[in-house]
């Protein structure tokens, strides 16, 4: 039986701009064939199981020959898989989404495309260039300058589309501006034509320049522009605000590493994007479940006899509901007991399951945690089940049995482990490249990054890093290691810790 080929738009590479269907593409797909422009964090939307192919072509180095896509799109289909070619932007604007519909069409195989954004709308939309607007433009022509330098003339008569007053977007022109530059000035544009660059459209290191035809070349060269960019020429350029929306995000420009194991960064990782920053995930610790049958058996078969649930983390909550739920199928089966939490994120993670937390610390640490509970004067010989992990400190048990005269039992259901971060791509990156700031989340985390570090000199690298903290915990363990606390959340929160790394990196 043949499967199908979906040849999926990813966007110009935001991944907040790719499309529903194309994301439920991904979440389908058997085999994913994706390319350079494609960005790497759409395939998080794939299933573990997938196959992930790297097709991409970059000027002047071919990873595969286009009939070699061809080839392997229809092989893969053939073995009955359902496959999905990612391209970058659309599939039919300048992406040889219709060479690769031949060779399927030659196969027999059943395709489908699925459009997405085109660069050059969002290089227009994240710089504040209308490309349509009355009194300037009512026409928009899209062009390609991806031309073998070698040859002598360009296949597109640019000196013909200089008399239309179409807008004009140019792809993949920058390896011929000059002579295109020159092409639309021979064709009669103005020297003082506005015209705009935008390299890396939509991404955090978007860079994009406003000129005039007639000083392009130059302005470009000086700004050290490269590919990929998108090329405006017309007179909506000079309707351009003095600064995009995009690129006046308090942290636009900013690489800022996230330490949070990956399922938990979601909501940092997306503040702090929504402000400009270049997010770097760089999980310095992975969770993982450690299931104690014989004490979990125990504890179950008794859960309606304690009287407090205490959970000190979003982990531990999980854990524990998904193991309720197996075991009996029902919220009731823990009776009366009241439920504490250690703080927002945790309290958040209850929720899900549609339970209400009865207490939650002003302060989001153990030591204020035990003693709010301890303030409601019911810990004298009550039943207390703490739910935990194995880095926990064990202050919050001994306040509650010492102080609070709680009988209290422990149940671990998780380990924080440390990564090897250091031997990935994006830690060699962090050591060799730098970054702006790092965002400590926990002590495991700082634990972790101190342990990957061993002997590296951050004297050699490009961008010496901020430390930030999430709490005191977090800073005393940066502390005890010897490294420096550049700033620190005003409260225990992910939205306090952003708010303290923009005034950091502001400075």
């Amino acid at each position: 039986m043949k499967g199908t080929v979906q040849l999926v738009g990813a966007g110009p590479g935001d991944p907040g701009l790719l499309t529903i269907k194309a994301k439920d593409c991904l979440e389908q797909a058997d085999v994913v064939v994706y390319d350079h422009l494609a960005n790497s964090r759409l395939l998080e939307y794939c299933r573990a199981d997938a196959e992930r192919i790297f097709v991409g072509k970059e000027a002047g180095r071919h990873t595969l020959p286009q009939e070699t896509i061809g080839a392997c799109l229809v092989e893969h289909a053939q073995a009955g898989k359902r496959v999905v070619r990612l391209k970058g932007g659309d599939p039919f604007v300048f992406g040889r989404g219709g060479e690769e519909i031949e060779s399927l069409r030659s196969a027999g195989i059943p395709f489908e495309i699925v459009p997405g954004v085109t660069a050059a709308l969002a290089a227009a939309a994240y710089t504040g260039i209308p490309l349509s607007q009355r009194g300037h433009s009512s026409a928009i022509t899209f062009l390609t300058g991806h031309e073998d330098p070698s040859k002598q003339n360009l296949t597109v008569d640019f000196a013909a589309h200089a008399g239309t007053g179409a807008t004009l977007c140019i792809y993949m022109g920058m390896g011929q501006l000059p002579r295109i530059a020159q092409e639309l000035l021979n064709g009669g544009l103005s020297p003082e034509t506005p015209a705009a660059v935008v390299q890396w459209a939509t991404l955090p290191r978007q860079h994009s320049l406003v000129s005039t035809l007639g000083t392009l070349v130059e302005s470009v060269e000086s700004a050290g522009l490269g590919a990929p960019s998108i090329i405006i020429v017309g007179e909506v350029v000079k309707l351009r605000e003095q600064q995009s929306w995009f690129e006046a995000g308090p942290l636009f420009g900013k690489r800022v590493v996230v330490t949070r194991a990956r399922e938990q960064s979601a909501s940092l990782a997306g503040q702090l994007a929504a402000l400009g920053a270049e997010v770097m995930e760089l999980p310095f610790i992975e969770v993982k479940k450690v299931l104690d049958p014989t004490l979990i058996s125990e504890v179950l078969a008794d859960i309606a006899q304690f009287e407090w649930l205490v959970f000190t983390s979003s982990n531990g909550v999980n854990a524990f509901f998904e193991l309720l739920m197996k075991a009996y199928g029902d919220i009731r089966c823990l009776g009366p007991a009241r439920i504490a939490v250690v703080g927002k994120a945790t309290e958040k993670a209850l929720n899900r399951y549609h339970i209400k937390a009865d207490l939650v610390p002003g302060t989001h640490t153990g030591d204020a945690l035990g003693a709010a509970m301890i303030a409601t004067d019911s810990m004298e010989s009550t039943r207390v089940l703490v739910i935990t992990g194995n880095r926990n400190r064990p202050d919050l048990v001994q306040k509650l049995e010492h102080e609070g005269g709680a009988i209290v039992d422990t149940l671990p259901l998780y380990q924080t482990d440390s990564c090897a971060w250091q031997e990935t791509a994006e830690g060699q990156q962090l050591l060799q490249e730098g970054a702006d700031a790092i965002l400590f989340t926990s002590s495991s985390t700082v634990d972790s990054f101190v342990q990957g570090l061993q002997q590296q000199d951050w004297s050699s690298t490009a961008l010496i890093p901020k430390y930030g903290s999430i709490g005191p915990l977090t800073r005393d363990t940066l502390e005890a290691n010897q490294l420096p606390i550049d700033f620190e959340a005003s409260k225990i929160s992910v939205k306090s810790l952003v708010k303290a790394c923009c005034k950091a990196l502001a400075n």
